[in-house]
């Protein structure tokens, strides 16, 4: 089981002449990746959604230690998941940042369903921003989502 399967690795600048050695050039050792995922990718096991109903992120929120101060959606995005939202705890003391759920579009969808009106927002916005707010009511703290409708990831922070 490959447990980096649809995680961004950073790019890195290799060197062209890397691959002169094996006569490989880029083209070609990307070929060669591609044509093996088409091979193997059925055998590739896939990480299952974080849960994002309201038991699950409540049993998580309780596992953390510390206050919670916020709940708290960022923005983020790769190039497997495109943009995506990043649902965290907050703690005060120590300040530190608990991960609750990644909220990605395919999932935002299958949440959503056929029927829901987004009017051109990001469907990752629209259920990261209700999740999250209705955990943060559970919670009785506060909610912050500084873009909700627009992906942005130098969106301003709250800080506890």
């Amino acid at each position: 089981m490959d447990r980096h399967q649809g995680t961004r690795y950073p790019t890195r600048s290799t060197p062209r002449s890397s691959f002169i050695p094996d006569d490989i050039g880029v083209a070609t050792a990307t070929a060669i990746v591609s044509d093996r995922y088409a091979h193997y990718g059925d055998r590739i096991a896939r990480a299952p959604d974080t849960p994002i109903d309201q038991e699950s992120l409540v049993r998580r929120v309780g596992g953390i230690p510390g206050r919670i101060a916020v709940i708290e959606a960022v923005w983020d995005g790769d190039t497997v998941r495109d943009w995506f939202v990043r649902l965290l705890a907050v703690t005060a003391d120590p300040v530190e940042e608990h991960p609750l759920a990644l909220v990605h579009w395919a999932m935002a969808e299958r949440h959503l369903g056929a029927s829901e009106k987004l009017e051109g927002r990001h469907p990752a916005g629209v259920v990261a921003h209700r999740v999250g707010a209705e955990l943060a009511a559970h919670l009785a703290v506060p909610f912050h989502f500084a873009s909700p409708d627009t992906p942005d990831d130098e969106a301003p922070r709250r800080q506890p």
